[in-house]
């Protein structure tokens, strides 16, 4: 369902763990993010209507998403700072083809292997976190993860054939387990 080729190795709980206000704002750093993916693509891919509109929505619920971490943020105390980004966003977009329609079709894969990933770990903090609130919490943002990457999937057949996508999402995903495979030492929702 979510074309990942890799689960999240369990180094990455057992850190995140002991850095839960860290992840935290790096949580809401991506997903502002998020919600500049979708207008990007909206910008760039303005006759497409349907993406537009799928985008338009994609922005709204990261925007949401965005506000519901600072609230959550606020009512922990902890301070909304800029932190230092994981490597992970900028390796992945730095497979994007730069020649159009592959630019399209990859820039729409990336971002829903993305979304998928955040449905992975948001599935891992909902059953493995001891603080009830916030477990309850990723359960209530998990549902959209996974509508948001089925979304980016389903565009980029707008750009190319079904099964030019099919084996492109391999090759991203094969790429994007490896780039997970290697982790980073930042307590980072996609570290």
């Amino acid at each position: 369902m979510l074309n990942l080729h890799s689960s999240s190795p369990d180094r990455w709980f057992a850190h995140v763990r002991e850095h839960v206000d860290e992840l935290l704002i790096d949580h809401a750093h991506c997903e502002k993010k998020a919600a500049g993916t979708a207008m990007n693509l909206l910008f760039a891919y303005v006759e497409n209507q349907a993406l537009c509109r799928e985008m338009t929505e994609i922005v709204r619920e990261e925007l949401e998403h965005f506000h519901l971490v600072l609230e959550l943020l606020c009512q922990r105390n902890i301070r909304w700072r800029r932190i230092k980004p994981s490597e992970y966003g900028r390796k992945l977009n730095d497979l994007v083809r730069r020649e159009e329609p592959h630019k399209a079709v990859d820039r729409l894969l990336v971002a829903g292997i993305i979304e998928a990933r955040s449905c992975e770990r948001f599935g891992i903090l909902r059953d493995q976190l001891p603080d009830a609130e916030l477990a309850k919490f990723y359960d209530s943002l998990f549902e959209s993860e996974a509508r948001h990457h089925s979304t980016y999937v389903r565009l980029a057949k707008d750009f190319a054939p079904e099964e030019t996508i099919r084996t492109r999402l391999a090759e991203l995903a094969a790429a994007e387990a490896q780039i997970i495979a290697a982790g980073e030492a930042l307590p980072r929702m996609h570290s």
